[in-house]
């Protein structure tokens, strides 16, 4: 469910192009009214305001903003506007982005999130439009990157390919039986610490949400554990964190982006690529419940620790992303 209060009524395109300019005009923007007026609407809406601005005054939205990004130096600042320059985009646009940027970076574990979110936890029609805008993007197709990116293991790398290159059965019908075969072979290769076997892959990489659902029910009817417990306890490698992460975004994304945020914000310092990419990724399709899975979990609220742990327009634009939240 999206945390996005739109206003009523909301103001034209070309109004909100013309207050996004004047906010964007003299030495300091005001970053006051561009979260007032962008964090509350919706992909549609700022879809719109975009052609609107670039109609209006002959220059991309998005470039307007990172001319404004380009010329600073304060930590806090650049931070709010790689949140607003994300949130801005197209959704599919922002993760094809995204997966881009995962692929060029090395070392910090967090490039394996990136991808396994946005093959896992997208729909299918939106990561075939995600496969779409990387392609028109980047002049080649998101599985050729994942196939030769150096930084990925080989296990890894197939594992990936497979999950981005699914297109999963949107309904909502479940073969009890393959669910009891297939808790089975998962059991089995995580019993023998496999999780890179090809049947693993095959099952996450095919089967629709709802099957896996069952399949994973019926895994911890059978065997007394959840899989993912299982996978913690037995198996310690990369590939299985991962295989980890893509249970939890296939089945139960609130878990896996609670989790994050809360990694996000907890002891030194703050990894704010990770909480922007978090918030604004989920901000319109399942804020509310990540909201009380964090609740449930952490026995504190996202609202609590983003204002802990960030300032100013960057707070600001998070804390409107996320919605209204009770103490």
């Amino acid at each position: 469910m999206s945390a996005i209060a739109v206003p009523s009524p909301v103001p034209s395109p070309s109004d909100d192009a013309e207050g996004i300019r004047k906010a964007l005009q003299g030495w300091r923007a005001d970053k006051e009214a561009l979260v007032r007026i962008l964090a509350r609407r919706t992909a549609a809406q700022r879809s719109a305001i975009r052609r609107a601005y670039a109609f209006l005054f002959r220059e991309p939205l998005l470039n307007s903003f990172r001319q404004r990004l380009s010329r600073q130096y304060c930590p806090v600042t650049v931070d709010f506007w790689k949140a607003i320059i994300l949130w801005t985009m197209d959704p599919a646009e922002r993760d094809a982005n995204l997966v881009h940027g995962a692929l060029r970076r090395r070392g910090d574990g967090d490039h394996l999130a990136v991808l396994v979110e946005v093959s896992c936890a997208s729909d299918p029609d939106h990561l075939v439009a995600v496969r779409r805008a990387y392609r028109s993007l980047f002049g080649c197709s998101v599985e050729e990157d994942l196939a030769s990116c150096p930084a990925l293991q080989q296990q890894l790398r197939k594992m990936l390919v497979s999950l981005v290159s699914s297109y999963r059965y949107g309904g909502d019908r479940v073969d009890a039986d393959v669910a009891k075969l297939e808790a089975s072979q998962l059991s089995e290769a995580v019993r023998k610490k496999q999780p890179h076997h090809d049947e693993v892959v095959r099952i996450l990489s095919t089967r629709s949400k709802p099957q896996l659902r069952a399949t994973f029910r019926r895994y911890r009817e059978d065997h007394g554990t959840d899989i993912v417990d299982d996978i913690d306890s037995r198996c310690s490698s990369q590939f299985a964190r991962t295989l980890k992460s893509a249970v939890w975004c296939l089945t139960s994304p609130e878990k896996h982006f609670a989790e994050m945020i809360r990694e996000s914000v907890v002891g030194l310092g703050t990894y704010e690529d990770m909480l922007t990419r978090v918030v604004v990724s989920r901000a319109e399709v399942d804020m509310e419940q990540i909201k009380e899975e964090y609740r449930a979990r952490f026995k504190t609220t996202v609202t609590c620790d983003v204002v802990d742990d960030t300032s100013f327009g960057y707070k600001d634009i998070l804390l409107a992303l996320v919605g209204c939240e009770e103490e």
